[in-house]
């Protein structure tokens, strides 16, 4: 590899799961259901009809799965914990079985030289949580700063880097409010509630972390930011996209940074939907002081206006240009445009935290799996995140989404974005040319 576009020394190049999506084990060692746990039961949820019930059974074959990321050359694993691992009620009293899972796996990325990069809560809520009102309720917020206390407690000194939340867009919008996610509500008016109880249950653990005070340690949070283009330059349009600019960004953005809620969104939402009780001293607890952002960026999203959809009077246009197996346009631009997108609320630094493509990989007859879109995918968009560090953006790390192929949400099994191949009958592993096309990117730090 000829190497044109070389990173800043100390780049951080990673690779990121999620617990539900690779852990599997979702009975054992007194761990409690989960939302997940719960909404892969209900018929027709999960296109394929598969659960995360044994996943990659990562619980067992961390092991494996940490040596495979040091032959890759890994310099961080970014990977989320289970709530309901170390808290199968959501609270109360702490699971020790739960907890020393994550304790080995941390001591064995130290063992390889590879830092943990630790996720509070990827979409995982103890059901027991959900039981009482979930992020609707308030309380689920002072629970997930408890939680978080006693894993800083724990591991905070294990851990350099922390975030409290993923893509909490996700979790309000899809979980709450479509259906499409768990805990499967179809409920349009607890989104607003959603959204203030995941910020204020972030900055109540961001207050936790600072009072645990882990040596040498950062907290931040990580965003989905998907770029929202207008269709047309029709005004129409043009308001339309940056309306869903609002709900999947600015809600989240401005709070964090500014310390109140985008007043257009709310004033267009706040008549169709309960607004969240926002009581006093709330926003300054969200707006807690960060140490970094993580950005989750894929693709472009194009919107044109229409008055038939009840939420925000818009029309998703699907792209034209390539796509993934996902359906989502191919643009590498999605890098840069959405860390100046958050470059415009903070300097603070930031960290690709997801980044990748699936496609239909297939075993060749010698059992390879050459996987040349997945490697012309990861080539353009580590290429943009080397344009953007050009233009002056504070870019620390990138992280590929994702290590294995593994239970992907409500598409079940039936999507593959790892570097590495799952053979789901067997759990056999199997580096895709694309760990190998990445490990080389590594090896040079660049292109």
């Amino acid at each position: 590899m000829n190497t044109t576009r070389r990173f800043p020394s100390g780049f951080l190049w990673g690779a990121a799961t999620a617990a539900y999506q690779i852990e599997g084990a979702w009975a054992e060692d007194g761990k409690g259901d989960s939302i997940w746990d719960r909404f892969v039961r209900k018929p027709g949820v999960i296109v394929d009809g598969t659960t995360g019930d044994v996943a990659c059974d990562h619980y067992h074959r961390y092991a494996e799965d940490v040596e495979l990321m040091a032959q890759m050359g890994l310099g961080a694993y970014r990977f989320s914990i289970a709530w309901p691992r170390i808290f199968p009620q959501g609270g109360g009293k702490l699971n020790q079985k739960g907890l020393d899972f994550y304790k080995r796996l941390v001591d064995a990325l130290h063992k390889r030289g590879i830092k943990p990069v630790a996720t509070l809560y990827h979409w995982d809520l103890p059901q027991a949580l959900e039981d009482h009102g979930g992020w609707v309720n308030r309380d689920t917020a002072l629970r997930f700063a408890e939680y978080a206390y006693a894993l800083f407690q724990e591991l905070g000194d294990q851990v350099p880097i922390w975030s409290t939340l993923n893509e909490p867009f996700i979790q309000a919008f899809y979980g709450y409010g479509n259906g499409e996610n768990a805990p499967g509500r179809r409920n349009p008016w607890a989104i607003l509630p959603v959204v203030h109880h995941l910020l204020l249950g972030h900055g109540l653990a961001v207050e936790a972390f600072r009072a645990v005070r882990p040596t040498n340690a950062q907290i931040g949070i990580v965003m989905l930011i998907w770029p929202s283009h207008p269709a047309t330059s029709l005004p129409p349009d043009v308001a339309a996209a940056r309306r869903v600019d609002g709900a999947m960004h600015r809600i989240f953005l401005d709070p964090l940074f500014r310390g109140h809620y985008p007043k257009d969104l709310m004033f267009r939402l706040g008549v169709r939907m309960m607004r969240a009780p926002v009581l006093p001293g709330d926003m300054a607890i969200i707006s807690r002081p960060l140490d970094y952002v993580g950005v989750n960026t894929y693709t472009r999203l194009l919107h044109r206006a229409d008055w038939r959809d009840p939420l925000l009077a818009v029309r998703k246009i699907e792209p034209q240009a390539p796509t993934t197996a996902m359906g989502w346009e191919i643009y590498p631009d999605c890098i840069v445009e959405s860390l100046q997108k958050v470059r415009e609320y903070t300097d603070l630094p930031l960290y690709i935290t997801e980044n990748g493509a699936a496609f239909e990989d297939t075993l060749d007859p010698d059992g390879q799996i050459n996987d040349t879109e997945r490697i012309a995918y990861l080539r353009s968009h580590i290429a943009a995140a080397h344009r953007a560090i050009e233009l002056g953006i504070d870019l620390r790390g990138y992280f590929a989404w994702t290590l294995l192929d593994n239970f992907e949400w409500a598409k079940g099994k039936s999507k593959r974005f790892g570097l590495i191949y799952t053979d789901y009958a067997t759990q056999r592993r199997i580096p895709k040319q694309s760990a190998a096309f990445f490990r080389e990117v590594i090896a040079n730090n660049g292109l």
